[in-house]
């Protein structure tokens, strides 16, 4: 069996790829597999078999029990896995099979992939070295929309000594008062849904400046928790849950929270495909809007411009947000999560789908806005991320009784 694996940096053109492959459209280094059946293990398969369940109430992969979109990322995978090795193809190719998965299943995963590796070929495709499947002997590289074949030595340089220029996070005009020194506080919290226990007993204190990691399984609670504190999930309601010096369900609105709050997942550059250069998206998040619909003052013009030297996409600040690369659209939706200098920054699997260069620099700009302000930061990863200096960690444990919380 020749596996392949192929890897990508962020401005690989994979879709592309991918749908070439489909059609038939295959490398020339590739071509042993022009006469074989191939099935695609990614999160567009998922998208469409969910979409699929919704539409006609037919349940391909799942269970009768649960639905495809219900369930979480591992146990998405996991069945998505088990139907496409059940159809028996000649290959399967793998796109970045490890995203969104804790340490455990992607231990598990590694195994079943080697396991069927003798009666199977896979090429996976992988933005982290570090993923490379163990039985795998070849290697290539997509840059742009350009396949080559590359020796492993090629791509053995390490990223994890990236640093920001010398200037400091800009300051902002809002002002927060009246802020107790703990910003969240949940006391003996326990969730669940159904007869399935989610968190049994959580306790857990977030202080200004502090800057943790939310870790666990999938499964574990963490969604759960996050949707507690910056959505408005009921079940946070008769809980003994204080944010921001308030009980949750006291009277201040989601709104209100939420304002104190500077919040980033992958799945929020989605909302932004429009005509937004990356000047624009950084002063949304001062005015707290999607698009930008008032003319910015000098001094909104100033902070962003201070933003934009940071980064160092100055000379693009004109440029349309949606050209950009994963990893430069990543830099400036955190930038726009922490524009206003919140009080609290939630982080949810930033560097997800990231290659290794892109996943460091955005490290580097999360520790630099922990060494530099008073925002508290929240950083959930199933990644342990190379030269993430989170100071403590709250490690969701699963148990039947629901996933108690361990701080490290």
């Amino acid at each position: 069996m020749n596996h392949w694996a192929i890897y990508l940096d962020n401005n690989s053109d994979k879709k592309g790829f991918i749908k070439d492959f489909q059609h038939g459209r295959i490398p020339l280094e590739l071509k042993e597999f022009n006469t074989k059946i191939g099935k695609l293990f990614s999160a567009f398969t998922l998208d469409k078999l969910i979409d699929e369940e919704d539409k006609h109430d037919n349940k391909i992969i799942s269970s009768e029990k649960q639905a495809l979109e219900t369930m979480s990322s591992g146990e998405q995978k996991r069945a998505l896995l088990h139907y496409l090795l059940n159809q028996k193809p000649d290959y399967i190719i793998l796109d970045n099979p490890f995203d969104n998965l804790d340490i455990d299943f992607q231990t598990a995963l590694k195994s079943i992939l080697k396991e069927h590796s003798k009666d199977i070929t896979f090429i996976q495709l992988a933005s982290r070295k570090e993923d490379t499947l163990s039985f795998i002997e070849h290697f290539g590289s997509i840059k742009n929309d350009e396949f080559s074949v590359v020796e492993t030595s090629s791509f053995n340089k390490s990223y994890t000594s990236h640093t920001f220029n010398s200037i400091n996070i800009p300051a902002s005009t809002t002002h927060y008062d009246n802020l107790d020194d703990t910003l969240i506080d949940f006391k003996d919290v326990s969730i669940s849904y159904g007869e399935k226990q989610i968190l049994n007993n959580i306790n857990w204190r977030v202080k200004k400046g502090d800057f943790w990691q939310l870790a666990g399984a999938n499964g574990s609670g963490k969604s759960t928790m996050l949707s507690m504190i910056f959505g408005d999930n009921p079940k946070a309601y008769g809980q003994e849950i204080y944010l921001f010096g308030n009980k949750k369900g006291s009277g201040e609105s989601v709104w209100d929270i939420k304002k104190k709050i500077g919040y980033y997942a992958p799945a929020m550059t989605l909302k932004f495909h429009g005509r937004y250069s990356i000047e624009h998206m950084l002063i949304s998040g001062l005015t707290d809007s999607v698009g930008l619909y008032t003319i910015p003052t000098e001094l909104q013009k100033r902070i962003v411009n201070q933003w934009l030297t940071l980064l160092d996409l100055q000379n693009l600040k004109n440029t349309y947000f949606k050209t950009l690369s994963t990893g430069q659209q990543r830099l400036v939706m955190t930038a726009r999560a922490m524009v206003k200098n919140p009080p609290l920054l939630i982080l949810d699997e930033p560097t997800a789908g990231m290659d290794d260069k892109s996943a460091s620099l955005l490290v580097a700009l999360v520790n630099k806005i922990a060494n530099e302000t008073n925002t508290a930061i929240i950083f959930v990863s199933h990644r342990k991320e190379k030269g993430l200096k989170a100071k403590q960690i709250l490690e969701l444990k699963p148990s039947v009784r629901g996933s108690s919380g361990i701080i490290k």
